[in-house]
Formats: C-alpha cells, sequence, structure tokens
C-alpha cells in the first residue's frame, strides 16, 4: 500500500480532472490532520485519496462508497482504510468509530466547499480565502448550495474542533498544493 498505487487505482477509476483534483485536496486535508494527531501521513493521505474513487462509476449513493470498499477489500487494502471509505457516505449508516473515519468525515464536504469559494475570488487562487470569508459563504444559503454546511459543522464537532480551527488547518493544507489543485 503506497501512494503511487493508490494514485494508479484513482486515475483507473477516475477520469474526471475536478473529481481528481477533489481526491488530492482531501488527501492533502487528510495528511494534514495526521501530522496534527501524530498518525501515519501515508495512510491517511491514501485514504483521501481513494474515498471517492468509485465515484465516477457509482455515483448512486446506495452504491457509491459501498463499491469502492468492496473494490479496496479485493484489492488487499487494510480494513480500516476500506471502512473509513466506506463509512464516510453517510447513505450506509456506518459509523464513524476512529479517528481516521471522522477525519475523513470532517474533510470532505469542507474541501469541496473552500474550492468553491477560492473560484469566486476575482484570482481564483486560494492563497487568498481567509477564514472569515468562508465562514460568511457558509451562511449564504445560495452559495454552493449543493455543500452540506451541516456535514461540515458536524464533522467539526465530531473531531472536537472548533469550526475556525478546523477550516484553517484545511484551508492551509490545500493552499501548500494549490498549483496542482488549480487554484
Amino acid at each position: 500500500m503506497n501512494r503511487q498505487d493508490a494514485l494508479t487505482l484513482l486515475h483507473e477509476y477516475t477520469k474526471n480532472e475536478n473529481l481528481i483534483k477533489h481526491e488530492l485536496a482531501v488527501e492533502a486535508a487528510m495528511r494534514a490532520y495526521a501530522r496534527k494527531f501524530g498518525e501515519d501521513e501515508e495512510k491517511w493521505g491514501i485514504v483521501g485519496l481513494l474515498h471517492d474513487f468509485d465515484y465516477e462509476q457509482y455515483p448512486d449513493m446506495t452504491l457509491h462508497a459501498k463499491k469502492g470498499a468492496e473494490i479496496l477489500r479485493e484489492k488487499g487494502y487494510p480494513e480500516d482504510i476500506v471502512y473509513a471509505i466506506h463509512a464516510h457516505n453517510e447513505y450506509h449508516g456506518l459509523p464513524r468509530k476512529s479517528l481516521l473515519d471522522k477525519t475523513l468525515y470532517a474533510v470532505d464536504e469542507l474541501c469541496g466547499f473552500l474550492v468553491a469559494v477560492a473560484l469566486v475570488r476575482p484570482t481564483k487562487k486560494i492563497a487568498e480565502v481567509e477564514i472569515k470569508s468562508v465562514k460568511k459563504k457558509m451562511k449564504d444559503k445560495s452559495f454552493a448550495r449543493q455543500v452540506n454546511r451541516e456535514e461540515i459543522r458536524k464533522g467539526a464537532e465530531e473531531l472536537g474542533m472548533d469550526l475556525d480551527e478546523h477550516i484553517g488547518i484545511v484551508l492551509e493544507a490545500m493552499k501548500g498544493i494549490a498549483e496542482e489543485l488549480g487554484l
């Protein structure tokens, strides 16, 4: 299990560049949290990189993540990785038991939202996004309405994090790979 193998698997199942960028953003956020919590950065990064790898082929929420978990299990990925990826889709009703599970859930929607906030900036650069502007946009229900704000709040809460601190950690992680994200 290594990043290169995970990238190969990601590209095998995912062709959409925006979805690949989302996977990279979640990977960066997961790595940042692994460092914060003293966890295995490579493992956590792989979870972020692969969390939606099956989405393009299985966009139906009753199948997304469930099919991915089956594929990862067949390929011999460790059960904690498989479970975290399966549990991140709330549709399946799996409890988020570990810190890994909770962190993936916490960063997923937030990464998408931060991209949306960056894209409405005149320069479209994530480097110019600030926590206060993210929180302001969260209050605007018409902005990026497909992003579930409650999941963002709930994710921070499950981690025991203040929302500002949570946004800051993920934002800094994404700023660190801004070029790869095209932001």
